[in-house]
C-alpha cells in the first residue's frame, strides 16, 4: 500500500480532522525585524505574482483577501540592549496577532505573507489565542531562538521563537511596548526543518528543551517524509493538535530562493519543500501558514521570479493543490490507464 496513504489512515485514527477549504490572506509589509530593504514588498510582489488567483484555482477553496496589516513607520525610542526598532516589532505585532485570530475564528486557515520572520510573534501568538495547545513547525536555515543577551546582530527576525517561548521568559529583560504579549507558546509543541546556520546559544536552548531538530544533514539522511512524520508523531502522538507552520523562504537552497536576505546553500529543494507541505496539508489539521523572508529587491528579475514561484508553490501545496492535476468537476472515479510488463502484452498500454 502506499506510504503516504498508510500515513493518513493512521492520521484518522485520532480525533476527527479536515482539512478547511476557506483560506484568509494577510500580508504583512514589514522590514524593521531586520537591517536589509526590501522584504516589505513580498505581500504586494506576491499578489502582483498572482498568489490570489492561484490559490482561487484550487479546488473547492475559499479564499478571503484580508488586506494589508498597518504597520508603523516610527515609534519613541525604548531602552532595550541589542533589539532594534523594537517598538515597530511589537506594534506591528499586536496588530497582526489580532487579525489571525479573526481570521481563525472565521473558519478559515491563516495564510500570513511577510515581511521578515520577527512577524512569527504575531502569527504564532494569534494562533495561541484561538488553539492553545498548537504544533509549531519552524521551517528555515535559522533556529531564531536568540535572546537580546546572544544576538550577535540585535536584529529582532532571529529572536521570535525566544520571544514566544514560555520556557525563555526568564531569559529576556522587562521589554517596554510588548507588555500586550505574555508568552504562553510551550516548547514541547516546537519542532525545527531544515536548519543549516545555528548560533550555539540557539543549539544550547533545543538541546535542553529537547526540540525536535531536522538539519539538512537529517534531512539527506532520513529523506524529508520520514523526517516530518517523525515530527509529527513526536509533538502530537494521538494527531488532536492543530498546526502552524511558519516557513522562511531562506529553508529553501539559494538556488531554489535567491531573493532572500540570508541565504544559505545547501537548503531544502523545492521539491522537498512541496512534499513537506503536501505532508502535512493531509493530517487535514493545518490552520496557519506563515511565507516570509522574500526580498525582491535581492538579486535580478529572473532571481525575483524564481523565488516568487517557489513560494506561490509552498502555499499551493500546503493548502490542497495537487501535481497530479485535478479531476474534471463531477468526475470521481476514471479507469487509470496502466501499462502491461507481462510477455504477453509486450509492454503496450491498455
Amino acid at each position: 500500500m502506499n506510504v503516504l496513504r498508510v500515513f493518513v489512515r493512521k492520521m484518522s485514527q485520532g480525533k476527527k480532522w479536515e482539512a478547511l477549504n476557506k483560506v484568509g490572506v494577510i500580508g504583512v509589509p514589514f522590514e524593521k525585524g531586520q537591517k536589509k530593504y526590501g522584504v516589505s514588498m513580498a505581500p504586494a510582489a506576491m499578489r502582483a505574482a498572482g498568489l490570489i488567483e492561484q490559490l482561487k484555482e484550487i479546488d473547492g477553496l475559499d479564499v478571503k483577501d484580508y488586506g494589508d496589516i498597518d504597520t508603523p513607520g516610527c515609534a519613541d525610542p525604548v531602552a532595550v540592549d541589542n533589539m532594534i526598532h523594537l517598538p515597530l516589532v511589537s506594534e506591528c505585532n499586536r496588530k497582526l496577532s489580532e487579525k489571525v485570530s479573526q481570521i481563525l475564528k472565521d473558519d478559515r486557515v491563516a495564510v500570513t505573507i511577510g515581511g521578515d520572520h520577527s512577524i512569527g510573534v504575531g502569527t504564532v501568538d494569534g494562533h495561541c489565542n484561538v488553539n492553545k495547545d498548537m504544533i509549531l513547525i519552524w521551517v528555515d536555515a535559522h533556529a531564531d531562538i536568540n535572546t537580546n543577551k546572544t544576538s550577535g546582530s540585535g536584529s529582532v527576525h532571529g529572536m521570535p521563537v525566544a520571544l514566544l517561548a514560555k520556557e525563555m521568559s526568564d531569559y529576556w529583560p522587562y521589554l517596554p511596548t510588548m507588555d500586550w504579549q505574555v508568552p504562553k507558546f510551550s516548547m514541547k509543541n516546537l519542532a525545527y526543518v531544515a536548519l543549516r546556520s545555528v548560533d550555539e546559544y540557539e543549539m544550547l536552548a533545543i538541546q535542553k528543551y529537547k526540540v525536535p531538530a531536522f538539519a539538512m544533514e537529517d534531512i539527506d539522511q532520513y529523506g524529508i517524509q520520514k523526517s516530518i512524520r517523525h515530527i509529527l508523531h513526536v509533538l502530537d502522538p494521538k494527531m488532536e493538535k492543530p498546526i502552524h507552520v511558519s516557513f522562511d523562504i531562506d529553508a529553501l537552497d539559494a538556488i531554489e530562493a535567491p531573493s532572500t536576505g540570508t541565504p544559505v546553500r545547501g537548503g531544502l529543494t523545492l521539491r522537498e519543500g512541496i512534499n513537506l507541505m503536501e505532508i502535512i496539508h493531509s493530517t487535514g489539521r493545518l490552520r496557519a501558514i506563515d511565507l516570509v523572508e522574500i526580498n525582491p529587491a535581492v538579486g535580478n528579475t529572473s532571481d525575483r521570479k524564481k523565488t516568487l514561484e517557489a513560494g506561490l508553490c509552498i502555499l499551493r501545496a500546503g493548502l490542497g493543490f495537487s501535481r497530479r492535476g485535478p479531476l474534471p468537476r463531477g468526475i470521481k472515479d476514471l479507469p487509470i490507464q496502466t501499462f502491461h510488463t507481462d510477455k504477453d502484452t509486450k509492454g503496450t498500454k491498455s
